[in-house]
């Protein structure tokens, strides 16, 4: 064959190689004869690296969240105004033909690409004319590893039961009724061990971690050790959680031969399996110092909001554990930015989730709901729906009229929610202090464009305050999973198979602290302790696209994200002193069929491999 000229036809092979899917896929009638072989391929490294690349790029990039990534906006945290995708589907408008979302045929092209890297980087002669060859393609190899692993760990959590492919190359011209394209989805259980056992053989040849390693700051965003377990600790909690752990309601839920793809038989152990696998990234942490929860200290105290805020913000710092660089992060800010600024003033938080977070103080405000959607509130607590303050947010440059929902919340609440009165966080544009108004008439409000928020909120978690839609917006990476997470996964696995843990409360209490609340003064016992760890895994977490599977997982989604969503009367209001604009208006019904568990397998692989049967419901 003849040689390739050039990165692009490079990168045309690759693409003809991931264009395929684990049931079956089109592929080219015919291949062009400048294109390399995959022996010319796997003996140079510069074209090795460029393949292996392509796998790290099916990574998905999950930085704006509308008809791409919807996890956050079909949650019971989120809302987007505009009448796309997201909207359907709350409303409960899709079926297994719909094709939303179709990240099934998605990852299997990374799977399949990080299986042809692993069969065929071994002989790669540049490398090994290298000093450390052989040590390289090593862990070449087992990033590849990772990376597949880590598809199979993405699918199961959307589509429960997957097919495992394992280590074989299937050619792309096989026809559809050859039994290689026919393999049969595998057992839940048996997919979780075959990825845990993937992760844990990946993570012999990678190296530890990358945080506060200078030299290796080219590789950020590599796969290493701690990434491994922490991606395990994720995949076992969910594995160990009551939809898939003893779920009754997939009794029938079997392959053609009869086999079962759920096990209807709650095991406890699998709760001290993930507890032990986030234990472990606990357990590197405390003892390296490379890896913890990320804190800003002024006058010798953790400044709550700048911490939570900058975690964010600033990159590959101790807590994050894996990341994107390049990213939607820009599209995610014009997003949550208010016209005044020149956003779009679209994506804003749920009145349920703003109900969420808790006072400076540490009590609840809002306990509960009557039937006709009225809060019930925890008077205790200081919380008021009604009257104005003068209030001084965290974070903000002065003290302006505050409805007296929004004074005195905890620090994280202002580092996420931008309410109407607050002022804009960019304060060098030119601009100045500018208080937001997303009331009917106001800058932001329904009345101006169709550009709005229909919660009357937006977010503000993880925008820079130097971020302007004006400007060239300046790249920086997003962060895909960090340390709080593993804390939580630690504390939630623990409490539910060890109740009364000492760890429970401690590690608990590192994420409050950091959070800027009270620490709980004891462990209140399984259920309520259970409901603490909900609530801050809720408020630590929101939109980092959690949510939406822990709701799943614990199988609470007919409760919370089924019925009359609310947020501020957007329809009322001429000012932020205007008590028409501030009372819970519901915006949206949304419908949560016991089907949306699970996404359902895309149609037309049901229908190209019969053993490939769909999930119940759809």
């Amino acid at each position: 064959m003849k040689k390739i000229k050039n990165t692009f036809a490079k990168l045309l092979l690759v693409a003809a190689i991931l264009a395929t899917s684990a049931c079956n896929k089109d592929f080219f009638d015919q291949v062009p004869d400048d294109i390399l072989t995959i022996e010319e391929i796997f003996n140079r490294r510069d074209l090795s690296e460029e393949w292996l690349a392509g796998v790290y790029n099916q990574i998905r990039d999950e930085a704006h969240r509308t008809n791409n990534t919807p996890w956050d906006v079909i949650s019971d945290d989120a809302d987007v105004s505009q009448r796309n995708t997201p909207f359907r589907v709350n409303l409960g408008n899709w079926n297994a033909a719909s094709n939303y979302w179709n990240f099934w045929e998605h990852y299997y092209k990374g799977i399949r690409s990080a299986t042809t890297f692993i069969n065929n980087i071994d002989g790669n002669q540049q490398i090994l004319l290298e000093r450390e060859g052989e040590a390289l393609i090593r862990q070449r190899k087992a990033e590849a590893r990772f990376l597949r692993a880590f598809f199979y760990a993405e699918l199961l959590k959307q589509y429960g039961p997957v097919i495992l492919l394992g280590d074989e190359e299937i050619a792309p011209d096989l026809p559809t009724d050859d039994p290689v394209m026919q393999i049969p989805r595998s057992p839940f259980d048996v997919c979780v061990d075959y990825v845990v056992s993937e992760l844990d053989l990946a993570s012999q040849d990678l190296p530890v971690h990358y945080i506060n390693q200078q030299d290796m700051v080219a590789d950020f965003g590599r796969a290493s050790q701690i990434l491994c377990k922490a991606i395990k600790s994720r995949l076992l909690l969910y594995a160990a959680s009551p939809l898939f752990n003893g779920n009754n309601d997939y009794a029938g839920f079997v392959n053609p031969d009869g086999t079962p793809l759920m096990n209807t038989t709650t095991t406890a152990s699998k709760w001290q399996r993930a507890a032990a696998a986030a234990k472990e990234v606990i357990d590197y942490a405390e003892s390296s110092g490379q890896l913890g929860l990320y804190k800003v200290i002024q006058n010798g105290e953790i400044n709550a909001f700048q911490s939570y805020r900058d975690v964010f913000l600033d990159s590959w710092n101790i807590e994050w554990i894996m990341a994107r660089n390049t990213n939607g992060l820009c599209s995610y800010q014009r997003s949550c930015t208010p016209r005044l600024a020149s956003g779009y003033a679209s994506m804003g938080p749920t009145q349920q989730l703003v109900d969420t977070y808790r006072m400076a103080n540490g009590a609840i405000p809002v306990t509960g709901y009557n039937g006709n959607g009225e809060p019930i509130i925890n008077t205790s607590s200081g919380y008021s729906e009604t009257g104005f303050s003068s209030f001084r947010a965290p974070g903000a440059t002065r003290s302006v009229n505050t409805h007296n929902m929004y004074i005195n919340r905890e620090p994280r609440f202002y580092a996420t929610v931008t309410y109407s009165g607050s002022d804009w966080i960019n304060t060098t544009s030119g601009l100045g202090a500018r208080e937001i108004q997303l009331y009917l008439t106001g800058e932001s409000g329904k009345g101006g464009s169709h550009d709005y928020s229909e919660t009357g909120y937006l977010f503000r978690k993880n925008v820079s305050p130097t971020y302007d839609p004006r400007q060239t917006c300046a790249q920086r990476s997003y962060v895909m999973m960090r340390y709080a997470e593993v804390l939580l996964n630690y504390v939630e696995a623990l409490n539910e198979y060890d109740a009364g843990n000492p760890d429970v409360l401690k590690y608990l209490n590192q994420i409050r602290e950091r959070g800027g609340i009270p620490a709980l003064a004891s462990d209140p016992g399984q259920s309520e302790m259970r409901q603490e760890i909900r609530r801050e895994r809720r408020i630590e977490l929101t939109m980092e696209h959690l949510r939406y599977f822990d709701t799943r997982r614990w199988k609470i989604a007919e409760q919370t994200d089924a019925g009359p969503f609310y947020g501020m009367n957007v329809d009322g209001g001429t000012s932020n002193s205007d008590p028409n604009f501030f009372q819970r208006t519901a915006f949206e019904s949304r419908v949560f069929r016991k089907a949306f568990y699970l996404f359902p397998i895309p149609q037309r692989e049901v229908e190209r491999n019969p053993n490939c049967v769909q999930n119940p419901g759809w």
